[in-house]
């Protein structure tokens, strides 16, 4: 089953269990692939799915800090349970050890010596861990390892 019969699926659920939540983000995920694949003019694939659903766990956690800085407990609940709801349907995410090992590896490979050299050793770790580690993780721990 791909991940949009997934979604449609779970859609369908969430109606019958009137989970107001979890219906009002798949719901706001389908409608962000549904752009992205008019805007691309084909079907997405489950990777291009993926790279929709990150982008909007991406929104969602940034608004959480948002929330957590202006100290809005109300919108903080909101923002994790939506966060947890896209995180079912993301692959499983690497742990902190399992990317410092990756990172360890990107720079191995690249030959990196210092901070000078971040831009390689991204781009090689990037694609190992697209979908399964947030970007501002994977930026620290890259910037740590090369200190």
């Amino acid at each position: 089953m791909s991940l949009t019969e997934r979604l449609t699926n779970d859609m369908k659920q969430a109606m019958k269990d009137k989970d107001k939540v979890r219906l009002s983000v798949i719901r706001m995920v389908r409608t962000a692939i549904q752009n992205a694949e008019i805007d691309q003019k084909k079907s997405l694939s489950d990777d291009e799915v993926v790279v929709v659903l990150n982008r909007e766990l991406k929104q969602r956690r940034d608004s959480l800090q948002s929330f957590e800085a202006a100290n809005r407990e109300d919108l903080i609940q909101d923002a994790k349970q939506e966060i947890e709801i896209l995180l079912d349907y993301l692959p499983a995410q690497l742990t902190a050890e399992e990317l410092r090992s990756l990172v360890q590896e990107a720079i191995a490979e690249t030959g990196a010596k210092g901070k000078s050299d971040m831009g390689k050793v991204m781009s090689a770790l990037m694609p190992k861990v697209k979908g399964r580690a947030d970007g501002k993780l994977v930026n620290q721990i890259v910037q740590e390892a090369l200190q």
